[in-house]
Formats: structure tokens, C-alpha cells, sequence
């Protein structure tokens, strides 16, 4: 099992986190502190950091999953009703490059300042990545599958869930993986501007409060859990498109 490590890259980290840690003691101020002293500060705050961690993932995984729920069917219906996509695409390409966090007033006016604020932020952002890749992989499925589909007397709704999402989800998982990523960020990002709790707020109060190792032990957690939440993503992609994966391997003798 240990040979699967990626052994050159944990050597590499160690040998930064050594070197890092030299120089905060050769610089020897208070403003720069070492590895260890983060580590302390992430031992002594690690009950406040597990609670944030959970409310900010909540709201990341609400966020996320109305987005999935929502996206995904409305992606594969405009792909495949092509005359709906003319109405609606100006609008999705008119809203698609506003940054996530430029909503935010218009969040609070409608939400408040609450965890609903927060979550429609977050849906905002994972929203379109799911959408864009649901109707290109609709649009790209082969015609030939839809033709078969009509000829054995497939109607349209049949003919998307049956046929457009198994062809997409391929498309539709790399779109989710982006939109996962972004719904962490952006629930971090939103906590630091209109919350009193979450990884974001706590990082706003080590701030003020010049608590520069509580500070990057927070910037530790959040990026520790990126990394699982990545890992658990890719373990169910694999599994979904296991069939997927097999084909291509198969294709390639």
C-alpha cells in the first residue's frame, strides 16, 4: 500500500514546511509564525474550528445540492429543446460572468443576513458550471441514440432522462466537481462578508484581532477539507461513471 504514495510530493511539502519553519525562526517576529506555532493554535482552537467547519460545510453542501437538483434536469431540457435555449441562453450569458459575491446586497435584501443569504450565494455560483456542461454534453449526444429512442416510441421527457443524462453525466460530473469547489469557496467567502459564524467569520476575527497563527490555522482546516471533499467527489465520480471509464479502456485495447 505504501508505494501508491505520491512519495516526491510529501517530501517536497515536508521540506517546505521545514523551510518555513527555519525562516519564521530565523526571522523570529510575531507577524511570521512558524509551522509549529500554527499547529499549536490549530491544537488549541480545534473544538471552535470543528464547529465552524461544520456550519460552513452545511451551507456549502445546501448550496450545492439545490444547484445539482435543479441544474442538472434544467440543463439536459434546454440542450435538448432547442427553441426554450434561445430564450433563455442571452440571460445565462448575461448573469454567468457576475462574480458570486457581487450578489451579495441583493442576497441580504431579499434573505437577510442569515444562512439563507448565504446559501443563495452559493447556489448562485455552483449553479453554472452544472448548467453550462448539462446542455453542451445534451446538445453533443449523437443523434443516432435519439433516433433510436423515437423509433421505439420514446416521448421526450423518456428520451432525456433515459438517453441525454446517461450520455451527459460524463460532462455533467466534471461541471460538478467545478461547482464543488466553488461552493466551498464561496461559503467561505460570503461568511467573511455578512456572518457571525462559520471558517469565513473565524478568519475575519483572527484578522482583528492580529491572531496571525489562528489565522492560518483556519486557512489549514479549510484547505485539509477541500482536499477530503475533493477526494470524496472523485471516489463518486469513479464509481458513477465506472462504465464510462471501462469503455474508454476497452477502447484503447
Amino acid at each position: 500500500m505504501l508505494k501508491h504514495f505520491n512519495w516526491p510530493g510529501l517530501i517536497f511539502m515536508a521540506a517546505l514546511l521545514l523551510a518555513w519553519e527555519l525562516s519564521a525562526r530565523a526571522i523570529a517576529s510575531p507577524s511570521y509564525p512558524g509551522f509549529v506555532a500554527v499547529v499549536a493554535a490549530l491544537v488549541t482552537d480545534l473544538p471552535t474550528l470543528y464547529a465552524q467547519t461544520g456550519i460552513t460545510l452545511w451551507r456549502a453542501a445546501a448550496g450545492f445540492a439545490l444547484a445539482l437538483a435543479t441544474m442538472v434536469p434544467l440543463g439536459i431540457f434546454i440542450g435538448r429543446t432547442r427553441r426554450i435555449g434561445h430564450y433563455v441562453e442571452p440571460v445565462i450569458d448575461l448573469l454567468r460572468p457576475l462574480p458570486p459575491l457581487a450578489i451579495v446586497p441583493v442576497a441580504m435584501l431579499f434573505a437577510g443576513t442569515g444562512s439563507a443569504a448565504k446559501i443563495s450565494v452559493i447556489f448562485y455560483s455552483a449553479a453554472f458550471p452544472i448548467l453550462i456542461n448539462a446542455i453542451d454534453a445534451t446538445r453533443a449526444t449523437h443523434p443516432l441514440l435519439i433516433n433510436v429512442g423515437r423509433s421505439v416510441g420514446l416521448s421526450r421527457a423518456e428520451i432525456m432522462l433515459r438517453i441525454d443524462l446517461p450520455a451527459a453525466l460524463p460532462q455533467i460530473m466534471a461541471g460538478v466537481r467545478l461547482s464543488v469547489a466553488l461552493a466551498l469557496l464561496i461559503s467561505v467567502s460570503s461568511e467573511m462578508l455578512l456572518s457571525t459564524d462559520g471558517l469565513g467569520n473565524y478568519l475575519m476575527r483572527a484578522q482583528e484581532q492580529f491572531q496571525i497563527a489562528g489565522g492560518l490555522a483556519g486557512i489549514v482546516v479549510i484547505a485539509l477539507v477541500s482536499l477530503l471533499v475533493n477526494t470524496v467527489v472523485l471516489r463518486v465520480e469513479q464509481w458513477l461513471l465506472a462504465w464510462h471509464h471501462e469503455r474508454h479502456r476497452l477502447a484503447r485495447g
